[in-house]
């Protein structure tokens, strides 16, 4: 029996990289955003903060990504018979509302991305275009 496992985790250039690109994005898309990056053990790497951002997507971008990293979907993608019991049963961890997606490079899930400071519809879409930026596997 193996005494240990061992888990690729997302490194902090990477992590910082990705929330100054999704920063920028969130900008061009007029919106002020808030940005969490997160290992898949949903510690967080790298966090960002546009100015003028509402309080509390921090919150909201550090749910939606370690909802993104430890179910290994889109946050959006949880199933609605579950949303409200597991955010319950999680203590408010987890959350169906759109903008977290996992990161995947080359096959490799290192951690989640969590995106908000504009409506679910825009965070969710600024998500998806980082991820294209930056080189990650987009969400199907």
């Amino acid at each position: 029996m193996p005494s240990h496992t061992s888990v690729p985790v997302v490194t902090y250039e990477t992590a910082a990289h990705v929330v100054a690109v999704a920063i920028a994005a969130a900008e061009r898309a007029g919106v002020r955003g808030v940005v969490t990056v997160v290992d898949p053990a949903m510690a967080m790497v790298a966090f960002g903060r546009a100015d003028g951002a509402t309080p509390h997507s921090v919150e909201t971008s550090r749910r939606k990504a370690m909802t993104a990293a430890s179910t290994r979907k889109p946050s959006a993608a949880m199933v609605p018979e579950l949303a409200v019991a597991l955010e319950h049963g999680t203590g408010g961890i987890l959350t169906s509302i759109a903008g977290g997606v996992p990161l995947v490079f080359d096959g490799v899930h290192v951690g989640g991305l969590g995106v908000a400071g504009g409506r679910p519809d825009q965070d969710a879409e600024i998500a998806a275009a980082v991820l294209a930026e930056v080189g990650a596997e987009g969400v199907a």
